[in-house]
C-alpha cells in the first residue's frame, strides 16, 4: 500500500513538474509578442525570428553541456539510446528515497523544468539589443549564454557549487533566490547591458543637447497580449519552483505562491500607473505594462514566504522603481527598446534585496554577495563574449540597414508589408 501511495505521488510531482514547465516554455511566446509590439513594424519579424530561434539554441546547447556544468548530470552523454538510462535513474531514485517526502524526480524532468529557466534568461537579451543588432552575432552570443555563461552562475547558486573553487553562496552567505530574481532575471539583464554598452544607441534616440526622443512601439494590442501571457506563465515560473506538489505541505505552499505572484503583479502595476502620472501627468500604458513585469520579477525570488498584502507592497516598490530606472538610464544614453534591463536587472535586485524582509533565514549580506557575484562573473563574461563577436563578425548592422530595418536586411521580409510601402 505504501509503494503505491509513493508511485502515485511520484506521478503527481512529476506531472506538476511538467506542466509547470509548460507553463514557464509559455513565456517564450509571452516575450516575442511583448518585444514584437514594443518595436518599430519594421524590425518585428527579426524580433520574432530571434525568439523562436533563441529557444532552440538553449534547448540544444543547454542539453549539450549547460545542464552538465550547472548540475553535474548530461543528458548528451547518454547517447542515441539514453532513454533507457533515464528510465533507469528515474527508478534508482525512488527506490533509493522511497516515502519519505522528499522530491524525487527524473534527469529528464528536471532538465526540461530548467531549460526553460535558461531560454527566459536568453530572452531578456533579445529585447534590449533589439533594432540594430545583427542577428548571426545575436545568435553566437545565445550559444555561449545558454551553453557556459548563465550554467556557470547556477552551478555556484542553485547547483551548490562553489565561486571559482572559494565559497559557496548557499552554504557559507545563505543567499536564497527561490525561482530566479537574480540567478535568471538579473542574469539575463546583465547580459543585455553588456552587449547594450557595445552597441550603442538607435539613430535618433538621443539628440546633441541630451533630448531623448520617444521610439513608440509599433502594436501596443500585441505587447499586452505579451504582458498577459507572462503574467499566466510566471505561475510555472513560480509555482513550479516548489518541486513537487503530492502532499498537504506543499500543495499549501504552491498556492500561496501562485496567490503571491498575482498580488505582487497586480502591485507593480498600480503603482506604476500612479507614478507615471504622477510623472507624466497620463497614463502610459507601456509604464503599467513594466509595472506588471516588474512585479513579477521583484517577488520572484521569495514567494513562498510574504503575506499577500507584503507581496503586493513588494510588487508594489518594484512597480514604482522601474519608471525611474527607465528615466534614468534614457538619462545616461543606455537605449533599450523595451525597458528589459530595468525591469529584469534593477527590479531583480530589488527582488533578491526583499528577501530578508519576510525570511528570517536569509541575511541582507548574504543576498548582496549573491547579486554582486551572479552580476560581476554574467557582465564580464558577457562583455568579453560580446567583444569577442564584434571583432570577429561585428555586432551591429549599417546605418542604411538600421534605417530601412532589419526584417529586410537580415531576414528579407517584413511583418507587416500591407503598412510598410515596401509591397
Amino acid at each position: 500500500m505504501e509503494d503505491q501511495i509513493f508511485q502515485l505521488q511520484y506521478a503527481l510531482d512529476t506531472f506538476y513538474f511538467l506542466v509547470m514547465g509548460a507553463l514557464v516554455m509559455w513565456m517564450a511566446a509571452g516575450f516575442a509578442m511583448l518585444e514584437a509590439g514594443l518595436v518599430r513594424a519594421k524590425n518585428t519579424t527579426e524580433i520574432l525570428l530571434k525568439n523562436v530561434v533563441l529557444f532552440a539554441i538553449a534547448c540544444t546547447a543547454y542539453m549539450v553541456v549547460g545542464y552538465y556544468i550547472m548540475y553535474g548530470g548530461g543528458l548528451f552523454l547518454d547517447g542515441i539510446t539514453g532513454g533507457e538510462t533515464l528510465v533507469a535513474d528515474a527508478l534508482a531514485k525512488s527506490k533509493e528515497n522511497g516515502f519519505d517526502g522528499d522530491s524525487v524526480y527524473s534527469s529528464a524532468s528536471d532538465f526540461f523544468f530548467q531549460v526553460v529557466f535558461v531560454a527566459t534568461a536568453m530572452s531578456i537579451v533579445s529585447g534590449a539589443v533589439a533594432e540594430r543588432m545583427k542577428l548571426w552575432a545575436f545568435m553566437a552570443f545565445a550559444v555561449v549564454m545558454t551553453g557556459f555563461i548563465y550554467p556557470m552562475e547556477g552551478n555556484w547558486t542553485w547547483g551548490g557549487g562553489s565561486v571559482f573553487g572559494m565559497f559557496s553562496l548557499g552554504d557559507d552567505f545563505g543567499f536564497t533566490d527561490f525561482a530566479g530574481s537574480g540567478i535568471v532575471h538579473m542574469a539575463g539583464a546583465a547580459a543585455a547591458l553588456s552587449g547594450v554598452l557595445l552597441l550603442g544607441a538607435r539613430k535618433g534616440k538621443y539628440g546633441k543637447n541630451g533630448q531623448v526622443n520617444a521610439i513608440p512601439g509599433a502594436n501596443l494590442p500585441l505587447a499586452t497580449l505579451g504582458t498577459f501571457i507572462l503574467w499566466m506563465g510566471w505561475f510555472g515560473f513560480n509555482g513550479g519552483s516548489v518541486l513537487k506538489l503530492g502532499d498537504i505541505a506543499n500543495s499549501n505552499l504552491v498556492a500561496l505562491v501562485f496567490l503571491n505572484t498575482n498580488a505582487a503583479a497586480a502591485g507593480g502595476v498600480i503603482a506604476a500607473l500612479i507614478v507615471a502620472k504622477l510623472l507624466f501627468g497620463k497614463a502610459d500604458l507601456t509604464m503599467a505594462l513594466n509595472g506588471a513585469l516588474a512585479g513579477l520579477v521583484a517577488i520572484t525570488a521569495g514567494p513562498d514566504t510574504p503575506s499577500a498584502l507584503a507581496a503586493t507592497l513588494i510588487g508594489a516598490a518594484g512597480g514604482a522603481l522601474v519608471v525611474f530606472s527607465i528615466i534614468t538610464l534614457d538619462k545616461l544614453k543606455i537605449d533599450d527598446p523595451v525597458g528589459a534591463i530595468s525591469v529584469h536587472g534593477v527590479v531583480g535586485f530589488w527582488g533578491l534585496m526583499a528577501v530578508p524582509l519576510t525570511n528570517s533565514g536569509t541575511t541582507f549580506v548574504g543576498q548582496l554577495v549573491g547579486a554582486a557575484t551572479i552580476f560581476v562573473w554574467v557582465f564580464g563574461a558577457s562583455f568579453v563574449t560580446w567583444f569577442v563577436i564584434k571583432m570577429i563578425m561585428g555586432i551591429r548592422v549599417s546605418e542604411e540597414e538600421e534605417y530601412e530595418g532589419v526584417d529586410i536586411a537580415e531576414c528579407g521580409m517584413e511583418a507587416y508589408p500591407e503598412f510598410t510601402g515596401s509591397k
